[in-house]
């Protein structure tokens, strides 16, 4: 019950924070939606919709994917200001959890902003599923967390480098790429009702990922935060 409190604590803290300034939520919102307005320039949705409902799980993620770097590379900066962070390693929390209530903050952040992005998304691509539309429930939120649970330990990671803007994306994309290509297959899989593309399968490889990169980055926070 500690451990809650000390991870919730953090996590009001974030959502605090953002509330008063909302510049990871703007920024990210602001260039996912750019990147569905120039894809759908680019394709026609209306001529070729079969086209379309197999590029969109791809141009959705990939749009969620760029989104969230801009705002996970922020993720650490407020700590930084008035040696927070340099508090945070000498108090007596666990470091894991100032990491688990940052990932969850950064979680929400990027969910706020797909729930935006989804309808206009659809409106923009024309977009009609095919297959079973609720799968998309399990989809999103496990994709997400993939996505911001590496991009929160990255950008930690990359705290004492002079490039770290650069450093984040350099690392996180190699890393995210089983995770990325099962997120893609499921979507699009949902999209266009492509039983042989198997959701399920993926949906599983997924919560694989994440199950395995939770643990690793809650062992390992500890020294990352401490690290000189």
């Amino acid at each position: 019950m500690i451990y809650l409190r000390q991870v919730l604590a953090h996590l009001r803290k974030d959502l605090r924070l953002e509330w008063r300034s909302r510049d990871s939520i703007n920024g990210m919102l602001f260039f996912s939606l750019l990147v569905v307005v120039v894809y759908s320039l680019a394709f026609d949705p209306t001529g070729y919709p079969t086209t379309t409902r197999q590029i969109s799980g791809g141009v959705l993620w990939v749009s969620i994917l760029f989104a969230s770097v801009s705002a996970l590379n922020q993720a650490w900066t407020r700590e930084q200001r008035n040696q927070v962070l340099d508090a945070h390693r000498m108090a007596a929390a666990p470091a894991s959890a100032l990491f688990l209530g940052k990932a969850l903050a950064n979680f929400l952040f990027v969910t706020a902003v797909e729930l935006v992005l989804a309808p206009i998304f659809v409106v923009f691509f024309n977009l009609h599923p095919l297959g079973q539309t609720s799968l998309l429930l399990l989809i999103l939120p496990l994709g997400t967390w993939a996505l911001v649970l590496n991009g929160t330990f990255f950008a930690a990671l990359g705290l004492r480098a002079r490039n770290r803007e650069l450093l984040l994306p350099l690392i996180l994309f190699p890393i995210a790429i089983p995770s990325l290509l099962a997120m893609i297959q499921a979507t699009t899989a949902v999209l266009t009702g492509d039983d042989m593309l198997n959701p399920l399968l993926w949906i599983q490889m997924l919560a694989g990922y994440d199950i395995i990169f939770t643990i690793i980055c809650l062992l390992l926070f500890d020294t990352v935060l401490h690290a000189e």
